[in-house]
């Protein structure tokens, strides 16, 4: 049994879905969820479904190391980044060289970057005019959206959606492809590993 670790900042719908999905895995479980806002709806989720939580500080997460002693004691072997908004730093991103995925809210290399997440991607994605727009699940290096990509989905965007719209369009790509990605990346198949 692989175990995994989500790091979120927000509400955590991704996360939830994540740690639903996992639990009819037979070969993956959410042991841990890591968020950088002690208030953040996510940790109350995961503490509903008895899964420990840690909220880590910007001296906790940037000038130490402790973070790995934690995830060593929960035995985690891969980490999620589910609308976490802070960039790794190098000794994490070195750790879990790609066992670490994060999730992105548009179609890479397109609206990325710093500062580039949530409602600012889909009203970017609007002002632009683009015709369509979706997820990116890639690896995580020590930039910003800049790690190799893995999968994308998309969805089309309509002239009069507005943000909230595209919101919910990327969202439903979110909460169907991020679960089962997952479990693929930790669980591969003979199939996946033939790919």
């Amino acid at each position: 049994m692989t175990h995994l670790a989500v790091f979120a900042s927000g509400t955590g719908s991704n996360a939830r879905c994540i740690v639903d999905f996992l639990a009819q895995s037979p070969c993956a479980r959410v042991r841990l969820v890591v968020s950088n806002k002690p208030q953040a709806p996510v940790l109350a989720m995961a503490r509903e479904r008895d899964i420990p939580t840690l909220v880590v500080d910007r001296a906790y997460f940037y000038e130490s190391e402790r973070l790995l002693d934690v995830l060593a004691e929960y035995d985690i072997g891969f980490i999620a980044l589910a609308g976490f908004l802070w960039l790794v730093p190098p000794y994490l991103v070195r750790a879990y060289w790609r066992r670490m995925v994060n999730l992105h809210p548009a179609l890479l290399p397109a609206y990325g970057g710093k500062g580039m997440y949530g409602m600012r991607v889909h009203e970017a994605v609007k002002a632009a005019g683009e015709p369509e727009t979706g997820i990116t699940i890639h690896y995580v290096n020590e930039r910003y959206d800049e790690g190799d990509i893995i999968f994308q989905a998309r969805c089309p965007v309509a002239p009069d959606d507005t943000p909230a719209d595209i919101a919910r369009k990327v969202q439903a790509l979110e909460h169907e492809h991020f679960p089962r990605l997952l479990e693929r990346l930790i669980c591969p198949t003979p199939e996946d590993t033939a790919a």
